[in-house]
């Protein structure tokens, strides 16, 4: 969300732009993983950079070793974009001609970049946007009739955070220019324990496997989940029912053998979070601050908004905790009293009013289990102080599943059942479950309320047909809600994100009618561009605007029209 006026982020959405139609390349040429045969080798030297920078080079200065974080070993490389330097780390690696190798490498931070010249046939790179825990670039290539060496690069991006690279494998044919070693299949993992369970999911832990980059779990013998730490959250379970858990460890050499079985119960109660939100709900965002919309009490928002987002809470300077201050001044005198008074006269009405953590600036970063404390603490804290109802994330620099995870259900263990969880996602971050953000909300389906991913400043984007749809049309909002729909959420999990006016964002504004359209078009299968989905979702959840003071800047003629096309569906 923009705390500035239609402020753009045009670098990042062409980057996103650009993703979408190479993932989808990337998938239809069948460019996955492939694991090494036995004969092949790492053509890569000091792939893990445990020897500092040896065989590495790195633009203007921008790399350096770091004992943490790391994937693998005791370093890893970080390597920061700087001006007009995009950080580039390179390394001649030695190969045979006419061979096939798998490049990849785990990666953190920015948005990172991995790729190979100089095959003689065609040269491959892949990339992943910034990325809060480690996450694996994988791609193959094949040399040409005279090629004997390539070269291996990683990268940044311009005006992005600084990213980190580990484990680097160039694995094929030996090239006779020496290496790092192929490594063993992982040992067995140990300690597998069921940490606590809900009517629909079970949380697991296990000890960490030397040599292994990541986990796979089993649940009645079959492969349910793959991740890299040593916890994960298993859903979609039924209530009162025992289940049997098992995890391997895994690596580019292979799996081990399944731990021994754990076994865990579901409880009886009835899932899924919110207290009493209608069936179709309207979800705005309040500004805490002026940037040129019309300043709004909370008294002033419409009763056509559900649930009301208090934009926003920031980070303080404990790890994951988190702080509100009204902007008294820039909101013509609101006092704390005159707020507190207004939160409960929404709720008296049936409304709920969360407070949303983050925004476009937010930095608030949960990454360990300390943190996941401090976040969860201090967000109960501002509930009591101020009546909030829940926590709207809204963290548009990253997040880590495992530890968001676990904030998020220490925050439940306090709030209880009534308490509301709502997300904003941008486009990018739903476009796979194994993204963080999609991963979180899956983690924590059971008690979660809603995601209003944002349908804005996204550019083009994969819909679940593998097609690219533009934004700004009925298609890019039905194909790419689809996603999430089909990934796992519950229809009643998800919503739609959209500008208020043409001032709320920088692009992806599109007329009310157009998110009518896009509601009938999932919810009953009329009003549908080219794109239509197998089936309706009658219970979808409904619909967010930003904010609920751009939309009183244009008349409300948003919350007019697409609340009452919300409240009157079925």
């Amino acid at each position: 969300m923009d705390r500035v006026s239609g402020m753009p982020r045009p670098r990042r959405r062409r980057i996103a732009t650009w993703s979408a139609a190479t993932a989808l390349a990337l998938a239809v040429a069948g460019l996955a993983s492939t694991p090494a045969s036995a004969a092949d080798v790492n053509n890569v030297k000091n792939a893990g950079f445990e020897s500092g920078l040896a065989n590495w080079t790195c633009t203007a200065g921008s790399g350096t070793t770091v004992s943490s974080p790391v994937h693998g070993g005791a370093s890893a490389l970080k390597a920061t974009p700087a001006g007009q330097d995009n950080a580039q780390c390179t390394q001649s690696v030695a190969v045979k001609p006419n061979s096939t190798y798998t490049l990849s490498a785990w990666v953190q931070g920015g948005y990172s970049y991995l790729g190979v010249t100089g095959t003689g046939t065609t040269d491959v790179s892949t990339w992943t946007p910034d990325s809060s825990s480690w996450k694996q670039l994988s791609t193959t290539f094949t040399t040409g009739t005279s090629t004997t060496s390539v070269t291996l690069y990683t990268h940044g991006w311009y005006g992005q955070a600084a990213y980190y690279a580990d484990d680097i494998s160039v694995y094929g044919p030996d090239g006779g220019g020496g290496g790092d070693p192929a490594p063993s299949i992982p040992s067995t993992p140990s300690g597998l324990s069921v940490t606590g369970t809900t009517s629909s999911s079970a949380s697991l832990s296990w000890s960490a496997v030397s040599g292994a980059t990541g986990y796979n779990i089993y649940r009645d013998g079959t492969k349910v989940s793959a991740v890299t730490g040593t916890s994960a959250t298993i859903t979609g379970l039924s209530a009162s029912t025992s289940y049997s858990f098992q995890v391997t460890a895994t690596n580019s050499a292979g799996e081990s053998a399944k731990s021994a079985a754990v076994t865990g119960t579901t409880s009886a109660s009835g899932g899924g979070g919110g207290g009493a939100v209608p069936k179709h709900a309207v979800t705005g965002y309040w500004q805490n601050f002026n940037n040129g919309a019309t300043v709004q009490k909370l008294s002033d928002v419409p009763s056509s908004y559900d649930i009301i987002a208090v934009a926003f809470a920031d980070a303080t300077s404990t790890p994951g905790a988190v702080s509100f201050s009204l902007d008294s001044s820039g909101l013509g005198g609101y006092t704390v009293d005159q707020f507190k008074a207004d939160i409960k006269a929404k709720q008296a009405a049936g409304k709920k009013v969360v407070i949303s953590i983050g925004g476009q600036n937010g930095t608030v970063s949960v990454s360990d289990s300390a943190s996941a404390a401090n976040f969860a603490n201090s967000v109960y804290s501002l509930m009591q102080t101020y009546g909030f109802d829940g926590v709207d994330i809204d963290l548009e620099n990253g997040l880590n599943a495992t530890y968001m995870t676990q904030a998020l259900r220490s925050l439940s263990s306090k709030a209880g059942s009534s308490l509301v969880i709502t997300m904003a996602p941008q486009t990018i971050d739903m476009q796979s479950t194994s993204n963080s953000y999609f991963q979180t909300a899956l983690n924590v389906k059971d008690i979660l309320t809603v995601v209003n991913m944002q349908y804005y400043n996204s550019g083009s984007m994969l819909g679940c047909d593998g097609k690219v749809y533009s934004q700004g049309s009925v298609d890019f909002l039905t194909a790419l809600a689809c996603i999430q729909l089909e990934g796992g959420l519950s229809p009643s999990q998800v919503g739609l994100g959209l500008p208020a006016s043409t001032s709320a964002a920088g692009s992806g504004y599109v007329s009310p009618s157009v998110v009518n359209n896009a509601l009938d078009c999932l919810t009953k299968g009329t009003g549908c561009g080219s794109f239509k989905p197998s089936k309706t979702y009658p219970d979808l959840r409904g619909a967010m605007t930003w904010s609920t003071n751009w939309d009183a800047s244009s008349g409300n003629a948003w919350s007019n029209s697409v609340g009452a096309h919300v409240h009157a569906l079925p």
